[in-house]
């Protein structure tokens, strides 16, 4: 637990427009929009090497300065190019650390199930579990045990917790994120499929052999 941001150094943008974007990343920048609520959004810029780096971090809040003062912001929107996957531009949202904020991040399933030892098939269904609570109190994830499930079992997000009362689940109870299913069902559906294939295929060689016969016959 704790804050959980990066630090992000930007720029403001005094110019806008097509020309102004194509030479600012011409400059290895990468023109962006920091939106607040409630009043105008601000244009600025982000090094493209720094902002490559920040959304390598993983973290989801990003603390910049801008008019000398320290802001907390998270990525709204981003516009990738369609051939290269170059990042063209960012939105910014602007978050405060006195407010609550909802957002999303990864669920992490932890242990070895019982019914995976009784050769069960995990799948996970769902990998992201939305949150509402402080900017500076994000979790990195969110991580639900395991050990105790069984074979043709499943887990929802009512199964999920988390020990921060000032961190809330608020992603529907009824979601499913996890289930167990038992491969043997499936082996004896082939089984029984390779049964009737045998058997198709024995009623068309009779038939076969019946035409060969009546050939012969009118010969």
């Amino acid at each position: 637990m704790g804050a959980s941001y990066y630090k992000l150094d930007i720029e403001n943008r005094d110019s806008v427009g097509k020309k102004s974007t194509k030479e600012m990343r011409k400059e290895g920048k990468v023109p962006s929009t920091l939106y607040f609520k409630g009043e105008e959004p601000e244009s600025i810029a982000v090094e493209k090497l720094k902002l490559y780096q920040a959304l390598k971090s993983d973290q989801r809040i990003y603390e910049v300065e801008l008019k000398g003062e320290s802001q907390y912001v998270m990525v709204k929107a981003v516009q990738y190019h369609p051939v290269t996957d170059e990042i063209l531009h960012l939105d910014f949202m602007r978050v405060r650390r006195s407010e609550k904020m909802t957002i999303s991040v990864p669920l992490v399933l932890v242990g070895k199930p019982i019914g995976v030892t009784e050769g069960g098939i995990l799948s996970q269904v769902l990998n992201q579990i939305e949150i509402s609570c402080f900017p500076t109190n994000v979790p990195e994830q969110i991580e639900v045990n395991i050990d105790e499930m069984e074979l043709n079992s499943s887990i929802s997000i009512a199964d999920v917790s988390y020990d921060d009362d000032e961190v809330e689940i608020i992603s529907a109870e009824d979601i499913n994120v996890a289930s167990i299913a038992a491969p043997a069902a499936e082996e004896e559906i082939t089984e029984a499929d390779a049964d009737d294939a045998v058997e198709d295929g024995g009623e068309k060689d009779e038939k076969s052999d019946d035409s060969s016969d009546q050939k012969e016959s009118s010969e």
